[in-house]
């Protein structure tokens, strides 16, 4: 087990931690790629507060060159807990090509500041991706992480835009054509906007399509929206909703933040089944993305054995210029001897409580299908737990 010993910065690097400001992290974070609507600071306020929240700024020379914002979760007064980063460390800066000696430096400074010093476990979610080389992961066991065990790689999709508009058209699948085709066709409107009467509309159709699919929400709607309300101009997440004669169907919403942007749910209500508006929304986002000069568009998350439709769907979508690819992982800095196993604890109670959910979520989807009644108990229970 590697030791908790700090480790010096290569010449030139410093940082930083909790000395910058909400103006001037918004500013830093425009200058990367790879940010994202996790590493906002609104995102933090709306999710888990502020109290609860840790800002690291890597310089080099006196630039900024990397930075992580990192949720706490600790005993008060006791080295107990674990530091936890979403989506970063945010590290490749636009018009410059990825220096991975920046994110050595920056994975280095956050075990430096977070394990060595605060005693905490350090946990990463990175938003890299499974490449053949390996490099990353071999620079994250360099730096004393490890790969968290027992963790599945999570997939999604990614879309190239980089070919034009008619040849993304051309690489769709033969069954999204003609979808595509029948809702250009159908009378449909679609409303885009950052409003919150927009943002509410797709709550309430997320509400219902929730309910009717007992699916089991992985992300609170509401503290999205919280967020969109504090996100300055320019961040703030995109909205859509496609309208037919017989009101609201189908609403997405997006985050343009970075040079990819990435879809954060989307709902749907019966009707779209039978009038495309899924398809036709997805198809102008795609038009949208390719105007405004976006390199991806990340789907995000796709599982072909639980849930074959929307992979079906997404795939289709991405046709051609899509990729299925694995998310890097989960990798962990070793904290303490006691935050290591309360985390360890804690761990193994949350997988347990998302097992049950899982459990009784199939055996509602169980129901459905052989036309029971008790399914709405089931829900109730598992919103409950």
């Amino acid at each position: 087990m590697p030791k908790r010993k700090l480790q010096e910065l290569a010449p030139g690097y410093i940082s930083e931690v909790d000395t910058v400001t909400e103006r001037d992290w918004y500013e830093r974070l425009q200058e990367f790629e790879d940010a994202n609507i996790y590493q906002t600071w609104s995102y933090a306020k709306a999710m888990w507060g502020l109290d609860n929240t840790s800002h690291l700024v890597l310089k080099k020379d006196g630039r900024a060159i990397a930075v992580a914002q990192v949720r706490l979760t600790q005993v008060p007064l006791l080295k107990v807990g674990v530091a936890y980063v979403l989506r970063g460390p945010v590290w490749r800066l636009k018009e410059t090509a990825p220096d991975g000696d920046v994110l050595c430096q920056a994975l280095r400074a956050l075990r430096n500041e977070y394990v060595c010093k605060r005693g905490l476990l350090l946990r990463l979610a990175p938003l890299m991706f499974a490449s053949e080389t390996k490099d990353e992961s071999r620079m994250f066991r360099e730096e004393n992480y490890e790969p968290k065990v027992n963790h599945g790689s999570k997939m999604t999709i990614l879309m190239d835009l980089s070919p034009s508009i008619e040849e993304l058209r051309r690489g769709l699948h033969r069954n999204w054509k003609r979808n595509l085709k029948a809702a250009e066709a159908g009378g449909l409107e679609v409303t885009e906007g950052e409003g919150d009467d927009l943002f509410k509309a797709v709550i309430d159709m997320y509400r219902e399509m929730v309910h009717r699919k007992a699916f089991l929400e992985p992300n609170d709607i509401e503290k999205f929206r919280h967020a969109q309300a504090l996100l300055p101009d320019g961040l703030r997440m995109k909205v859509a909703v496609c309208r037919s004669t017989e009101g609201t169907c189908a609403g997405l919403i997006w985050s343009e933040i970075g040079d990819t942007a990435i879809e954060l749910f989307a709902a749907s209500r019966a009707a779209a089944l039978a009038n495309g508006s899924a398809y036709l929304l997805r198809w102008r986002l795609v038009e949208h993305l390719k105007r405004s000069g976006f390199r991806m568009y990340n789907l995000n998350g796709i599982n072909q054995a639980n849930n074959p439709g929307v992979y079906h769907f997404k795939s289709g979508l991405a046709g051609k210029a899509g990729t299925e690819i694995a998310y890097l992982g989960i990798f962990e800095a070793r904290g303490n001897a006691l935050s290591n196993y309360c985390v360890r604890v804690g761990q193994e109670v949350l997988d347990s409580y998302r097992r049950i959910r899982t459990r009784i979520r199939r055996e509602r989807n169980k129901n459905i299908a052989e036309g029971k009644s008790n399914g709405p108990a089931a829900i109730g229970l598992a919103r409950s737990l």
